[in-house]
């Protein structure tokens, strides 16, 4: 048993001093501040101390794109930016994750690699609607699906058909559908493909509006819970609003590149800033934080989708031939802080969006999320006041090609505990082997 001391701990929505008690592995309590019982007590000072954060939309690539990411490269990455658990998405990886078969592959790798705890989200594709009721069975917490062209041929976009045929199997199960919300309305890339602006006018707001609207009619009819991954377009917090005032039950999520960068500031062949939805401009960016303000946006989340820099045209290159996705694991948490504070959030908003609300879509909030008596000790300690500027020399991520480098960040990540174990620590890295289990959950009856 032992320890943790601070003048800021978040638990229970609010920030207290005290001294967070763990005890084989578990959260015991958190005893007042200057209680002086305990044999062993490591003081943070006034550093915050946070239940470790849950990120369920990374894409770590192994099997099959192991140079792209990989689980070693991943969860280290995930440990100094304490991040506790990731939820790793079905595709990237070869094979996609839509059948058992490849479930276990990926359960397999795991093994003796993690540095953090994972899960893993099944995938929706056309033709393999009748492996969703293995798959359930076997402990995906939900299912993946593209409404567009995911790049990848072996997983392919799912139409209005598959969806029909698979929602009602996965709210049966008392699963969630997550979904990429475009629908390619034709628009074409013209001028210049190293132009930004050119690859942005290429997919406007409406195919993310037009997407939605149909996962809002097919939620009315089929009662499947619905998770909106990665919004860029803020027109469509208004029908979102409206959606979740029916009651149908539809949840949110978008990303740092989306509310730190703007369109306008990403100049000519600059490819890192790639991703699909792309980034919008300033006031869309705006808009985003306020959907977090009102409670439309439910959460933030990476989407990790990094790949080897020469998929990206690394140099400066043409946005309709690189490979879209950010690399940004490991970062997210100092992104936040930093952009959050100058709009007036606080520590315990954070803790609500990357980490509670994280871990209930995960259908871990029994174990996770939460600085709780009872739950896993997943402890991160976060000095908020320590200035710094991202370099690949701070980066555990496969490879450091980011658009976030260079960019100076308010708040550091001194430690993490997975299970009441320290993994990382700013001072001396990562002191022990690999100790990161999977944790599916266990099928509704």
């Amino acid at each position: 048993m032992f320890g943790i001391k601070s003048t800021r701990i978040v638990a229970n929505h609010s920030v207290a001093p005290g001294i967070l008690v763990i005890d084989r592995g578990r959260i015991q309590t958190i005893f007042p501040y200057h209680f002086e019982g305990l044999e062993r007590v490591e003081d943070v000072g006034e550093a915050w101390v946070i239940p470790g954060l849950v990120d369920p939309h990374v894409h770590i690539n192994e099997p099959g794109n192991t140079e792209w990411e990989g689980i070693a490269s991943a969860t280290k990455a995930a440990a100094a930016g304490g991040v506790t658990t990731l939820v790793d998405m079905p595709l990237n990886s070869i094979p996609v994750t839509t059948s058992v078969e490849a479930l276990q592959q990926k359960v397999k790798a795991a093994q003796g690699q993690a540095m953090v705890d994972l899960s893993f989200w099944g995938g929706v594709v056309p033709g393999e609607v009748k492996n969703l009721d293995d798959l359930s069975a076997q402990g995906v917490p939900g299912f993946k699906t593209f409404m567009i062209d995911s790049g990848l041929p072996e997983f392919a976009a799912s139409d209005e058909k598959t969806l029909r045929e698979s929602m009602p199997i996965i709210a049966k199960n008392g699963l969630k559908l997550l979904a990429h919300a475009e629908l390619d309305l034709g628009h074409k890339l013209a001028g210049s493909p190293a132009v930004y602006e050119n690859f942005l006018n290429s997919r406007p707001q409406e195919w993310e509006y037009e997407a939605i609207s149909l996962l809002i009619k097919l939620v009315r009819e089929t009662r499947c819970p619905v998770h909106i991954v990665h919004l860029a377009a803020a027109s469509c917090l208004e029908m979102l609003a409206e959606a979740r005032a029916e009651g149908l039950p539809i949840t949110v999520e978008t990303c740092p590149h989306y509310l730190v960068f703007s369109s306008e500031q990403i100049a000519a062949g600059q490819t890192q800033f790639k991703c699909c939805p792309p980034i919008r401009d300033a006031a869309n960016r705006e808009a985003l934080w306020q959907g977090l303000r009102d409670g439309i946006i439910d959460m933030v989340t990476t989407d990790h989708s990094p790949c080897v820099p020469a998929l990206k045209q690394k140099g400066g290159g043409d946005f309709g031939q690189a490979w879209g996705g950010i690399a940004s694991l490991g970062l997210a948490l100092p992104l936040m802080w930093t952009e959050a504070q100058k709009r007036g959030f606080e520590m315990t908003d954070i803790v609500k969006w990357m980490a509670s609300d994280t871990a209930r879509l995960a259908s871990l909030d029994n174990l996770k999320g939460a600085l709780q008596p009872g739950l896993l000790a997943d402890v991160v300690v976060f000095d908020g006041d320590q200035e710094w500027t991202i370099g690949s020399e701070s980066l555990y991520m496969r490879h450091p090609f980011t658009p976030f480098e260079g960019m100076k960040v308010k708040g550091r990540v001194l430690a993490t505990y997975l299970s009441g174990e320290k993994v990382y620590s700013l001072q001396d890295g990562f002191p022990g082997a690999p100790n990161g289990k999977v944790r599916l959950i266990a099928p509704a009856k």
